[in-house]
């Protein structure tokens, strides 16, 4: 009789991998055990992202071979079939290969991007081009799993420095050396992206996606959340079907006092109903996620509160998709996230894109460009820029993005529905994730 095989995942910190789990299908949630690894005691601080994440799991692979060493004497009826490990936290396939099992990446972003990465280590191994010595901000790529040249001004920003292209063509190596790549993506969504990782130079990928937590995390009953969501939605509930335009930024995503003033401006002339999540940047030099506005009228221009407050509403904090999901949201102004870019497909809201950092200029280049499903207000945005966008730019992508019959709209419906399909049995990622539970 063969043994039941087990599969260990290893997350990126702070990655809330047991919530996403069990709200995804509670059916599974006992036959998940979850492993809480002691404490690294590296120091990190100051370090930039790139240096933070490899030291830190650098740090914990003694752990992490500790737990597995215990997990199979302790389950001795199980055969250990591989690790599952985040994108980030490749130092772990060293660990794999002393119990000689395989490992499999968890690709966080979409297709285009992996192939973003696999094109950089390839300019550099085969013809020895380093990505941080191409200059000009209008300089182009031809990237396999783009359908368009990739201009400089939307790669990642740790790409334009030397210590970050290095550490991203170290990241694409190791990811060649897995057995194969799951990726939060569907086959309806980036065709032409799998089809370029699939000639086989690369591990298998299998697009398993989208993987979206869709119940949201608002705390108990009573609980200022949970209060403020309830307000959101009731606010929401007045207004007409698809009239209004939701601003959210993400976790990190904040901005100067003078690109709060040009958005107030933009929201303002363009007369449409609005719901925009502001939040307050930490202090210059700090490192921090940004917090709510004790008061907002001391950022915004003078009376922009009343002369909206017919039409529109401020808020902190936001329950995004709880918003989305909504019947009255009509478009969103975006960071342009991967999940979050994901989510708004899935609720069938049409994005415009803001990037901040990260990936997430290549998205919104990918989503206005070759995907036909968002407009541009900016794709080539930096959040530690000191560039404003004006309230011309902004009104311009407000309007775009919430006419009722545009073409980007349909398209934005039907992928909706397809995302919904892939996840069926029968769907696309569904067949994805059999095929991979076959090969292990």
């Amino acid at each position: 009789m063969k043994r039941p095989a087990q599969l260990v995942f290893i997350p990126a910190p702070g990655l809330p991998f047991d919530k996403l789990f069990t709200n995804t299908d509670p059916s599974i949630s006992h036959r998940i055990s979850f492993v809480n690894l002691p404490e690294s005691h590296i120091d990190t601080q100051g370090l930039a992202f790139n240096s933070f994440i490899k030291t830190f799991v650098q740090g914990h692979k003694t752990h992490v071979k500790e737990a597995v060493t215990k997990l199979l004497a302790e389950s001795a009826q199980a055969e250990l079939a591989g690790f599952v490990i985040d994108m980030f936290c490749t130092p772990m396939i060293n660990v794999a290969d002393e119990f000689q099992i395989p490992s499999y990446l968890f690709f966080t972003s979409g297709a285009a991007g992996l192939g973003f990465w696999f094109q950089l280590q390839s300019l550099h191994d085969e013809q020895g081009k380093d990505a941080a010595e191409i200059t000009g901000w209008d300089s182009e790529l031809i990237v396999p799993s783009f359908i368009n040249p990739v201009p400089a001004g939307v790669w990642p920003g740790m790409m334009r420095e030397k210590e970050g292209a290095t550490d991203f063509i170290d990241f694409a190596a190791r990811f060649r050396q897995t057995k194969g790549i799951l990726i939060n993506t569907f086959r309806e969504l980036e065709p032409h992206a799998l089809r370029s990782l699939s000639d086989g130079k690369f591990p298998p990928v299998y697009p398993v996606g989208p993987l979206l937590n869709l119940k949201s995390d608002d705390g108990h009953v009573g609980s200022d959340q949970s209060i403020q969501k309830s307000d959101i939605l009731e606010w929401l509930d007045d207004q007409p079907p698809s009239s209004v335009v939701f601003l959210c930024f993400g976790s990190k995503g904040s901005f100067s006092e003078a690109q709060v003033k040009e958005i107030a401006c933009a929201l303002e002339q363009s007369g449409q109903r609005f719901l925009w999540s502001l939040r307050k940047p930490e202090p210059k030099g700090k490192m921090g996620m940004p917090t709510d506005y004790a008061d907002v009228k001391g950022v915004l221009p003078e009376g922009f509160l009343d002369r909206t407050a017919g039409i529109g509403k401020v808020i902190g904090w936001a329950p995004q998709v709880a918003i989305l999901a909504h019947p009255a949201v009509g478009g969103f102004v975006s960071h342009c996230g991967w999940n979050s870019t994901l989510e708004s497909l899935w609720c069938g809201v049409p994005i415009a894109t803001w990037p901040m950092y990260a990936e997430q200029q290549l998205n919104a280049f990918a989503l206005v460009k070759d995907l036909g499903l968002g407009v541009e207000i900016k794709m080539d945005y930096k959040q530690d820029s000191e560039v404003v966008v004006s309230a011309e730019e902004i009104e311009r992508g407000i309007r775009r993005v919430m006419e009722k019959d545009s073409d980007i709209r349909a398209r934005v419906k039907e992928i909706s529905e397809k995302s919904k399909k892939a996840l069926m049995d029968g769907g696309s990622s569904y067949s994805s994730l059999g095929r991979f539970l076959d090969q292990i």
